[in-house]
């Protein structure tokens, strides 16, 4: 049995009374002509508009029935299911062209890598196991993904998914027939699953290189921060307190080349932290303080910064930071981890309320295509104005 990866709300609790969003047309427009432009046929682009209006105007729920029914009989519920569940346009390719367009639209500061959990009735949902939620505090029969996201000053939008598939689905030949699993589609850790949804954009759809942010508290970090180091993208990860780390050999006298917990590491020298101001209004808002660490193993290479966070009137810092950036300044790293705490808001704000987490179907495809078109209606609900502007720049006492 897995742990599910965090989420911080119960999906089962969701306010669907929040209301549907009325999309701006001029932006709905372009941005559908823009993704759907690699679909082949007309009727497949003209399906892909209607699903996505579908997401975002349906009250509720966005059952396929639902969304037909909003589109004044210009398709019907077979035809829209087939669309998704049953169709062969590569999502892959409607992915990589709205990473472009928000990466054209905004600029993009960081790519957040996030968990996404759905809770679900049955055991027939492609993915679905048993797992213990330390969130929840009890086991979850749900769904597990991987969302990565655009995320500039302005908006964020997940642009690439991945969805993590458990032994109990990889290596059952029936549940694979029936659910359509691709051959090369094989058991992971949730950890690699992360790193990987990131890796596949980041090598393949000549994106702008900006900083990857995840949380890794909740699986292996080392061997997350390794496969990022090694592919030579820049990096700000949050790891656990516990997490072992080689201080260099100037930071703790008495432990050179020995390993010790990154949060004893960032207790011992309280003395180097620095306010973090707001830039508007001049009240300190936390304090800082960053130091060279090295990774536990043989051969690690060059040195990272571990970067930690305290609340003013706290011991205890309320956030660990690994990242290659080691001449980035303190300021920066800590606007650059605030994007994960965004991403967060806007999952719940929109991303939810748009239906990413509503398809009942079974198909790998069909959960790969309704999660496509859900990031397409996130961003345009993001653009149509949905989205409020949000200061992200902190200033850090020299």
């Amino acid at each position: 049995m897995t742990a599910v990866a965090p989420y911080p709300t119960d999906p089962c609790e969701r306010a669907f009374s929040a209301g549907h969003v009325t999309p701006d047309e001029t932006v709905l427009t372009e941005l559908c002509a823009e993704l759907f432009s690699s679909l082949a046929r007309s009727d497949q682009r003209r399906k892909g508009e209607i699903y996505v209006r579908g997401l975002l105007t349906a009250q509720g729920r966005k059952s396929i029935r639902k969304l037909a029914s909003l589109s004044g009989g210009r398709v019907d519920e077979q035809s829209l299911h087939h669309f998704v569940c049953s169709s062969t346009w590569d999502w892959t390719a409607v992915r990589e062209a709205l990473a472009h367009y928000i990466a054209q639209a905004v600029p993009v500061r960081a790519w957040v890598v996030r968990p996404m959990v759905t809770p679900k009735a049955g055991e027939h949902s492609v993915g679905v196991d048993r797992s213990f939620s330390a969130d929840a505090g009890h086991v979850l029969n749900a769904q597990q993904a991987v969302g990565v996201w655009a995320a500039s000053d302005e908006l964020t939008c997940p642009v690439n998914w991945r969805l993590h598939l458990p032994a109990a689905w990889t290596e059952d030949s029936a549940r694979r027939s029936r659910a359509a699993i691709p051959d090369d589609v094989d058991v992971e850790t949730f950890g690699d699953c992360a790193v990987a949804a990131y890796l596949q954009m980041a090598e393949a759809w000549n994106l702008p290189v900006r900083p990857v942010v995840m949380d890794a508290r909740r699986s292996d970090a080392l061997s997350a921060i390794r496969r990022l180091k090694a592919s030579g993208l820049p990096m700000v990860i949050r790891v656990g307190g516990a997490q072992p780390l080689v201080p260099a050999c100037d930071v703790l006298p008495g432990h050179r080349n020995e390993p010790v917990p990154a949060e004893r590491i960032m207790s011992a020298l309280r003395e180097r932290r620095r306010p973090v101001f707001d830039p508007d209004t001049g009240v300190v808002t936390s304090l800082t303080a960053v130091v060279p660490v090295r990774l536990p193993v043989t051969g690690a290479g060059r040195e990272l910064s571990l970067l930690a966070e305290w609340e003013t009137n706290r011991p205890a810092p309320i956030a660990l930071w690994l990242t290659d950036l080691t001449t980035t300044d303190p300021a920066t790293l800590i606007r650059l981890s605030r994007h994960l705490r965004q991403v967060d808001d806007d999952f719940a704000r929109i991303s939810d309320q748009v239906g990413i987490r509503d398809y009942s179907g079974r198909s790998f495809d069909g959960w790969h295509r309704h999660v496509t078109l859900a990031s397409a209606a996130h961003a345009a609900a993001s653009f149509g104005g949905e989205t409020v502007s949000r200061e992200l720049s902190y200033r850090v006492a020299g």
